[in-house]
């Protein structure tokens, strides 16, 4: 399994982080968390095209997680060389299809490909179901931050990632990661400056403890939150493996 960091940071524009999006290789199979604004130009600079991607699936539906969904769409109708021809599975919480019903509505016909090119699934936050692309499982998981909110845990080839999204403190995210390899955590905001709906860097160490992951990342760090002071914060609670994601860092499990 091979994690692309493709943005690591927010909503707030800066030259060095895109807002959030994550590659994931895993048997086979192409697979994007979360599609911020750049994440398609980040996917190509990783070494993959837009064709490539098996599916995507959303945290929730802020739009520094989820604009590039315009991007996708526009570029699987009408981009030169989109030579795909398995559907992509976008895949999300409640409001999914509200969503993509909300962007035809915006720009039009363009915002719906061809037949067969996607299929749209949602997952209910209080009825979490697996899904499985091929040979790759996806578990969701609620999270506190905004209704319907999820959290993903990908299994391959015996190893597991676990992606928070956004997110408070959750006891139903320390039981999604619990034994995985890799904890891949928001960190948005500084030590002793908590958001409600946020994680500090003590938080998700905290996190990362308790469930027993081999190795923490913390992600998504608004200008204000230090990634250098996060690692040594999340270290003090936490004694595996910390570090900081910055764009295009690879991972692999």
């Amino acid at each position: 399994m091979r994690l692309i960091v493709l943005g690591s940071g927010t909503s707030v524009p800066r030259p060095d982080r895109g807002s959030p999006g994550y590659l994931v290789q895993a048997a086979g199979r192409v697979i994007m968390l979360d599609l911020g604004p750049g994440s398609l130009r980040q996917l190509v600079r990783a070494g993959y095209g837009h064709d490539q991607v098996d599916a995507v699936f959303f945290s929730h539906f802020h739009p520094d997680h989820c604009a590039d969904l315009i991007h996708f769409l526009f570029a699987a109708k009408y981009g030169p060389g989109y030579a795909r021809t398995r559907p992509v599975r976008v895949i999300g919480p409640t409001g999914l299809k509200n969503l993509h019903q909300g962007l035809v509505q915006a720009f039009g016909p363009w915002m719906e490909p061809g037949p067969g090119t996607i299929e749209w699934i949602e997952v209910p936050a209080e009825d979490p179901r697996p899904i499985e692309v091929k040979d790759v499982t996806l578990w969701p998981g609620p999270v506190d931050h905004t209704p319907g909110a999820l959290a993903w845990r990908i299994e391959a080839k015996g190893k597991a990632l676990v992606y928070t999204g956004d997110t408070d403190w959750s006891t139903n995210l320390v039981e999604l990661a619990r034994g995985a390899e890799v904890l891949l955590a928001e960190a948005a905001c500084p030590e002793g400056q908590k958001v409600q709906g946020h994680l500090m860097p003590s938080e998700a160490a905290r996190i990362a403890a308790q469930a027993g992951v081999g190795r923490l990342i913390l992600t998504h760090f608004y200008p204000e939150c230090d990634p250098e002071s996060a690692v040594v914060q999340a270290a003090g609670y936490f004694r595996g493996p910390v570090t900081a994601a910055t764009d295009l860092m690879v991972i692999d499990l």
